[in-house]
Protein backbone atom coordinates (compact mmCIF):
# COMPACT_ATOMS: atom_id res chain seq x y z
CA UNK A 1 0.00 0.00 0.00
CA UNK A 2 1.58 3.54 -0.83
CA UNK A 3 -0.35 6.80 0.38
CA UNK A 4 0.23 10.27 -1.27
CA UNK A 5 -0.29 13.48 0.11
CA UNK A 6 -0.09 16.73 -2.34
CA UNK A 7 0.75 19.98 -1.51
CA UNK A 8 1.59 23.24 -2.90
CA UNK A 9 -1.18 24.16 -4.95
CA UNK A 10 -3.10 27.69 -4.36
CA UNK A 11 -4.17 30.99 -6.54
CA UNK A 12 -1.65 31.92 -8.79
CA UNK A 13 -1.71 35.09 -11.91
CA UNK A 14 -0.93 33.86 -15.39
CA UNK A 15 2.88 34.18 -15.79
CA UNK A 16 3.73 33.21 -12.50
CA UNK A 17 5.23 30.07 -11.13
CA UNK A 18 4.29 27.03 -8.32
CA UNK A 19 6.15 24.08 -6.88
CA UNK A 20 3.78 21.16 -6.04
CA UNK A 21 4.97 18.36 -4.56
CA UNK A 22 3.43 14.73 -2.91
CA UNK A 23 5.29 12.94 -0.25
CA UNK A 24 4.99 9.14 -0.73
CA UNK A 25 4.68 6.35 2.05
CA UNK A 26 5.23 2.61 1.72
CA UNK A 27 7.21 1.17 -1.16
CA UNK A 28 9.81 3.32 -3.14
CA UNK A 29 10.68 1.80 -6.44
CA UNK A 30 7.99 3.31 -8.60
CA UNK A 31 7.40 5.60 -11.25
CA UNK A 32 5.39 8.92 -10.24
CA UNK A 33 3.57 11.42 -12.24
CA UNK A 34 1.34 13.76 -12.03
CA UNK A 35 -2.25 14.67 -13.96
CA UNK A 36 -4.79 16.83 -14.08
CA UNK A 37 -8.45 17.28 -13.70
CA UNK A 38 -10.09 20.74 -14.51
CA UNK A 39 -13.89 21.10 -14.17
CA UNK A 40 -15.91 19.31 -16.66
CA UNK A 41 -12.97 17.97 -18.30
CA UNK A 42 -11.45 14.33 -17.98
CA UNK A 43 -7.94 13.75 -15.89
CA UNK A 44 -5.15 14.24 -18.59
CA UNK A 45 -1.46 13.43 -17.84
CA UNK A 46 0.90 15.83 -17.19
CA UNK A 47 4.27 14.31 -16.14
CA UNK A 48 6.45 11.41 -15.08
CA UNK A 49 9.19 10.37 -14.03
CA UNK A 50 10.66 6.62 -13.66
CA UNK A 51 12.47 5.43 -9.82
CA UNK A 52 15.68 5.78 -12.13
CA UNK A 53 15.30 9.30 -12.41
CA UNK A 54 15.43 8.86 -16.22
CA UNK A 55 14.50 10.92 -19.08
CA UNK A 56 10.94 12.33 -17.98
CA UNK A 57 7.64 12.40 -20.19
CA UNK A 58 5.63 15.36 -20.76
CA UNK A 59 2.66 16.10 -22.17
CA UNK A 60 3.01 18.81 -25.13
CA UNK A 61 1.03 21.10 -23.67
CA UNK A 62 3.65 21.63 -20.44
CA UNK A 63 7.01 20.90 -22.49
CA UNK A 64 8.97 23.96 -21.67
CA UNK A 65 7.08 25.29 -18.48
CA UNK A 66 7.33 22.64 -16.42
CA UNK A 67 9.77 20.31 -14.83
CA UNK A 68 9.24 17.40 -12.88
CA UNK A 69 11.66 16.02 -10.51
CA UNK A 70 11.96 13.53 -7.55
CA UNK A 71 14.09 13.09 -4.29
CA UNK A 72 14.26 9.52 -4.00
CA UNK A 73 15.96 9.94 -0.12
CA UNK A 74 12.49 11.43 0.77
CA UNK A 75 9.99 9.90 -1.18
CA UNK A 76 9.51 12.44 -2.84
CA UNK A 77 8.28 14.26 -6.18
CA UNK A 78 8.06 17.98 -7.32
CA UNK A 79 6.39 19.42 -10.49
CA UNK A 80 7.88 22.88 -10.87
CA UNK A 81 5.06 25.09 -12.64
CA UNK A 82 6.67 28.36 -14.49
CA UNK A 83 4.70 30.45 -17.34
CA UNK A 84 1.39 29.94 -15.98
CA UNK A 85 -1.37 30.20 -17.76
CA UNK A 86 -5.55 30.19 -17.41
CA UNK A 87 -6.30 26.95 -18.58
CA UNK A 88 -3.29 25.00 -16.36
CA UNK A 89 -6.31 25.68 -13.90
CA UNK A 90 -6.91 21.93 -12.82
CA UNK A 91 -6.84 19.54 -9.37
CA UNK A 92 -3.30 18.50 -9.75
CA UNK A 93 -3.19 14.55 -8.71
CA UNK A 94 -0.06 12.52 -8.01
CA UNK A 95 0.00 8.87 -8.88
CA UNK A 96 2.56 5.84 -8.74
CA UNK A 97 2.87 2.60 -10.75
CA UNK A 98 4.82 0.04 -9.96
CA UNK A 99 6.66 -0.01 -13.07
CA UNK A 100 10.00 1.90 -14.31
CA UNK A 101 8.16 2.81 -17.51
CA UNK A 102 6.92 6.76 -16.83
CA UNK A 103 3.37 6.04 -19.37
CA UNK A 104 0.53 8.36 -19.59
CA UNK A 105 -2.74 6.60 -19.07
CA UNK A 106 -4.44 6.93 -15.64
CA UNK A 107 -5.49 3.39 -15.35
CA UNK A 108 -2.20 2.21 -15.46
CA UNK A 109 -1.13 3.94 -12.17
CA UNK A 110 -1.69 2.32 -8.93
CA UNK A 111 -2.21 5.07 -6.33
CA UNK A 112 -3.46 8.27 -6.36
CA UNK A 113 -3.32 11.60 -3.86
CA UNK A 114 -6.32 13.08 -2.78
CA UNK A 115 -5.04 16.07 -4.92
CA UNK A 116 -4.96 20.28 -4.66
CA UNK A 117 -5.87 22.73 -6.59
CA UNK A 118 -4.36 25.04 -8.84
CA UNK A 119 -6.75 28.29 -9.70
CA UNK A 120 -5.34 31.10 -12.38
CA UNK A 121 -6.53 34.44 -9.99
CA UNK A 122 -6.20 36.84 -12.90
Amino acid sequence: QVQLVESGGGLVQAGGSLRLSCAASGRSSYTMGWFRQAPGKEREFVAAISWSGGVPNYADSVKGRFTISRDNAKNTVYLQMNSLKPEDTAVYYCAVRSDSVPVTTPRRYDYWGQGTQVTDSS
